[in-house]
């Protein structure tokens, strides 16, 4: 029983890994394009 536990060790730190890498680039991503709607409204509203 010990390679099920293995492999739920090793899905459980690739998950976590997973989520670690989308949030790497998600996040200054999501900032990149609010930076981008507030340069639009300033440009669209004068």
């Amino acid at each position: 029983m010990t390679g099920t536990t293995d492999s739920a060790d090793t899905a459980n730190r690739r998950t976590g890994l997973m989520v670690l890498a989308w949030a790497w680039v998600g996040v200054p991503f999501a900032y990149g394009v609010y930076q981008l709607l507030l340069k639009l409204a300033q440009l669209f509203s004068g």
